[in-house]
This record gives C-alpha cells, structure tokens and sequence, in this order.
C-alpha cells in the first residue's frame, strides 16, 4: 500500500474502499483517499461512468497531497434512487452529498457531464467552491453541446460492432496516436480488482442524454460571476463536446487557465496524463 508521511494513508485509488452516505433519501456511494484535513478536492465524473471510471494516474497524482472524493451520482453505480434528467437536478444531489461529508468548501475536478454539473453547482452555491478545475466540458447553451447525443450513440454502435470500449472511439482519436492511448486508458480503469461499481442501467443512461440535450439547448448561465480560480483543459480535436467549447469557457470565466493539447480528443486529459495531472495537482494546491 502506498503511504505518504501519515501512516494508512491511502494514496492509491485502486485501494480506496467504497462508502456510503445517506442524504435527502438518496444512499451514495464514494471512495476517498490521501491525506484528511483541509479542503476536499471532490470529482465530477462524465457522462454514464461510475467510480470505476477515474484515471488513477490523475487521482492518484492529486491524493499525494490532498484529500480526494469520488462518488456515483444518484441513480448510478452504487448510489440509489433515479438518475435526473435534469444537469440541474444533478447539481443540486452533488450539494446534498457534499453538505452531508460535512463540508463548507470544496475544491472540484470535473470531467465532461461532471463540468456542467460543477458549473450549476457554482451558479447556484458560489460560497461553496474554492478551485474549479473543468476538463472535455462547455458551457450551459454551447454551440453544438446538443449533439453530444449523436455522436455518443454513433460511437456506441462503432464500439458494438469492433467489440472494443466505447471510450476508445468517445474519448480519443481512431489515429497512430490515439489508439494505443485509448487501450492504456481502459487497461489503467481495469486495475482496481477488488469491490467493483456497477455499471449504469441503460435507463439511466438515457436519462442522463436527456439532461445533457436540455442543458444544450438551455439559455446561458452567467458565467462571469465566477470568482473561482479555474483550469480548463481539453485535447484540439473533440468531438463529445467539441474542443471550441473549452474556449468558449474560457473567454467566459475571468482570469481562467485554458490548456488544448495537441493530436487528441475528448479524453486529451487522459492521453496526456503525465503532463495534465502534475499540473492539476500543482493548480490545486497552489
């Protein structure tokens, strides 16, 4: 087991055990690790992913130093209750879940549905929220955020018919680069063994489409209230939530760090994780 300078520090997400928490009739299931104390960094996973789904390269590189959250959205994997069809709605369980750990603020990694879920969660409770990092996300009304649904359900017969993890065609290029990327990804997802998440019922993937459609087709959110320190990162080359987006967002959040990287797709974070997440971590506890 990997330890830091506290003794049965869990700093390895692999090892994480999985708990539970009941809140607003709704039971949730997250794992934490790395050293207590301080202000959590919580994560706001993506469209259909359980707590199965987290890089352990980029959460592992962030609980050396800090306390790290994951959890199953309502409906999800391991928590109960109905998935919302509604980003909002989502934003708001985040909330009840959070409040009920005990926390008053909270620094937030997101990825894909989990940025529009942390971008509500900072409309709605700005006090909450000390450090935004949001990565392969777009604002509440962007440009083309609607199609999101297309693609996913195109690449998910592409998946069918190759046998292969839709992830390999939703989160990278089909290119000399980005297939040898996507199978590390879906090999590091396979290296926790023990206490497995199950996976989403096919209702509550179609529920969370629904949410993310509406929240493409929605009236913008005012995004320059926000105070946040932000990072924004996504690969040059998106096709879930297209690459122009991550620009948008950053021309709308004041003073926010926008990183593209080169020759990926919507899981550049992933195909660049050696790079992203020093950088994340450093973003986080500066």
């Amino acid at each position: 087991m990997s330890t830091n300078d506290t003794p049965n520090v869990i700093t390895s997400y692999a090892l994480a055990p999985t708990r539970t928490i009941d809140a607003g009739g709704v039971t949730y299931a997250y794992r934490e690790l790395g050293p207590k104390g301080g202000i959590p960094v919580v994560f706001f996973v993506h469209l259909a992913a359980t707590l199965d789904n987290w890089d352990p390269r980029i959460v592992d590189a962030i609980a050396q130093n800090r306390h790290v959250i994951t959890f199953d959205n309502r409906g999800v994997g391991a928590s109960t209750g109905d998935v919302p069809d509604s980003i909002e709605a989502m934003a708001d369980d985040a909330y009840t879940f959070i409040k009920a750990l005990g926390f008053d603020t909270i620094d937030v990694f997101s990825f894909s549905m989990g940025g529009m879920i942390a971008q509500d969660l900072v409309v709605k409770h700005p006090e909450l929220v000390r450090k935004l990092v949001l990565t392969g996300t777009g604002p509440r009304g962007g440009k083309d955020m609607d199609k999101v649904v297309a693609v996913t359900y195109y690449d998910i017969l592409r998946s069918i018919l190759t046998r292969k993890d839709p992830k390999e065609f939703l989160f990278f290029n089909r290119n000399a680069t980005g297939k040898p990327a996507a199978r590390a990804f879906v090999n590091r997802l396979k290296e926790r063994t023990i206490d497995r998440d199950k996976d989403i019922s096919q209702k509550g993937f179609r529920a969370q489409l629904k949410a993310i459609q509406k929240y493409g087709r929605s009236a913008p959110s005012d995004l320059s209230t926000f105070t946040q320190p932000t990072l924004i990162a996504n690969g040059d080359h998106d096709r879930m939530v297209p690459s122009v987006l991550s620009e948008d967002l950053h021309r709308r959040i004041k003073d926010s760090t926008l990183i593209i990287y080169p020759d990926s797709g919507h899981g550049g974070i992933f195909q660049f994780h050696e790079k992203f997440a020093p950088v994340a971590a450093e973003f986080l506890a500066a």
